[in-house]
């Protein structure tokens, strides 16, 4: 007997198409805003296609501020690792330099 069970979340219209608009936000990508919402990209991407094809129509709801809300501070989340990867690079540079030039500071006190 097979005591796993197959589960997964069953969304609302209304949740998709939200979602779908949201993506559509200036400055939003795709996978902030699956990343916001917990779902994986490639599922909010099928939802768009749906909803080209118009497969998927739907009232919005629930609240766009919240759903805005959540994708913003992922993008912030990716925008600050993005700058903390770019200051360890900086760093690890500037620590490298650091025996030149104190190589060079000797250098110049002696003449």
């Amino acid at each position: 007997m097979n005591t796993s069970k197959n589960t997964h979340q069953t969304y609302s219209k209304s949740f998709k198409v939200a979602a779908i608009r949201l993506a559509e936000y200036p400055g939003f990508q795709t996978q902030d805003v699956a990343l916001a919402l917990a779902i994986h990209p490639f599922m909010l991407s099928r939802w768009k296609k749906e909803y080209r094809d118009g497969l998927l129509k739907g009232n919005i709801e629930e609240s766009l501020k919240d759903m805005k809300d959540k994708v913003q501070e992922q993008k912030t989340v990716r925008d600050l690792e993005k700058r903390i990867k770019k200051l360890e690079e900086e760093n690890a540079l500037l620590k490298k330099k650091i025996p030149f030039f104190s190589k060079q500071k000797k250098k110049s006190s002696r003449t």
